[in-house]
C-alpha cells in the first residue's frame, strides 16, 4: 500500500512536464512522445531541444523524467540534478531527484558533517547566481535607507533601531554577494559527476591494474578532484579518494 501511494504521488508529479517548457511544435511533439509511452523517442527529442535551444531546467526536467520512466536511473538522477543547477528552487524536480535517490543502492552522505557548514552549502544553493546578486541589491538599498534614516533619525531610539538594522542589512548584502560568487564558480566548474553504469570499481590508482578499494552503483553523486587521462579522481561523499574511468561518469 505504501509503494502505491509512493507510485502515485511521483506519476502527480511527472504530470506537469507535458505543460511546461514552452509551446512550440518540437516540444508539444516531445510531450506527445511522453505521453504516449514512447520514452526512448521522448528521450531522443528532448535531447535534441537541449542542443538546438540551449539549456533551460523545463527540458532538464522533462528529460530525466523520461529516463526515469526507461528505468535509466543514472540519467534521470542526472539531468534532475542539472535542473537543480539551474533552478535551484525547481520543486518537482527536487521532488522527483529524493524520490529517484531512495533507488539508488549506495548509501552515501554527500554533505559535510560539519552542521554549520552543511547549512551554509544548503543555503547558497537555495537561489543563483543572479538571484543571490539581485538579493544584496536589494538588501543593500534598503541598508542604505536605513543609514539615511540613522542620520536624520528625530530620537535616539529610533536612531539606535535603524543604525542596527544597518549594519545587520551590510553584513546580509555582503554575505549575498560573496554566495552569488560561489554560485557562479558551482555553475562554471562542474565537479559533480554521477555514475551511470549498473557497478564501477573504484580503483586506487589510474590503471586497471590498480587495487579495488570498492565499488559504486547508477546513481551515486561523487566529486571530481582531478583527470589524468581517461580516469577521474573522485571523493563519493565522505569516502576515501579513489579513480575511476570516465566512461562511467558524466558531468552535472
Amino acid at each position: 500500500m505504501k509503494q502505491l501511494l509512493i507510485f502515485t504521488a511521483l506519476s502527480l508529479l511527472l504530470a506537469p512536464m507535458l505543460v511546461v517548457a514552452g509551446d512550440s511544435t518540437a516540444v508539444t511533439l516531445a510531450n506527445r512522445l511522453y505521453a504516449s509511452g514512447s520514452y526512448p523517442e521522448a528521450v531522443e527529442h528532448y535531447e535534441q531541444l537541449l542542443l538546438a535551444e540551449g539549456e533551460a531546467p523545463e527540458l532538464y526536467y522533462n528529460l530525466g523524467n523520461a529516463y526515469f520512466k526507461e528505468n535509466n536511473l543514472g540519467k534521470a538522477i542526472l539531468n534532475y540534478e542539472r535542473a537543480l543547477r539551474l533552478k535551484p528552487d525547481y520543486a518537482d524536480a527536487q521532488h522527483n531527484l529524493e524520490f529517484a535517490n531512495l533507488k539508488v543502492v549506495d548509501n552515501i552522505d554527500t554533505g559535510d558533517s560539519f552542521f554549520l557548514k552543511k547549512w551554509t552549502q544548503m543555503l547558497i544553493k537555495l537561489r543563483t547566481s543572479n538571484g543571490w546578486f539581485l538579493f544584496g541589491g536589494i538588501v543593500f538599498t534598503l541598508t542604505m535607507i536605513s543609514l539615511l534614516l540613522f542620520v536624520f533619525g528625530k530620537t535616539m531610539l529610533v536612531r539606535k533601531s535603524f543604525f542596527y538594522l544597518g549594519v545587520v542589512g551590510f553584513v546580509v548584502s555582503i554575505s549575498a554577494v560573496v554566495f552569488s560568487g560561489i554560485r557562479k564558480q558551482q555553475m562554471l566548474n562542474h565537479n559533480e559527476a554521477i555514475v551511470l553504469s549498473g557497478v564501477v570499481v573504484v580503483k586506487s590508482a589510474p590503471d586497471k591494474s590498480g587495487t579495488d578499494l570498492y565499488q559504486l552503483h547508477e546513481g551515486t553523486k561523487v566529486n571530481v578532484i582531478s583527470v589524468l587521462g581517461d580516469w577521474y579522481e573522485v571523493r563519493p561523499g565522505s569516502n576515501s579518494v579513489g579513480w575511476v574511468e570516465i566512461k562511467h561518469l558524466e558531468k552535472i
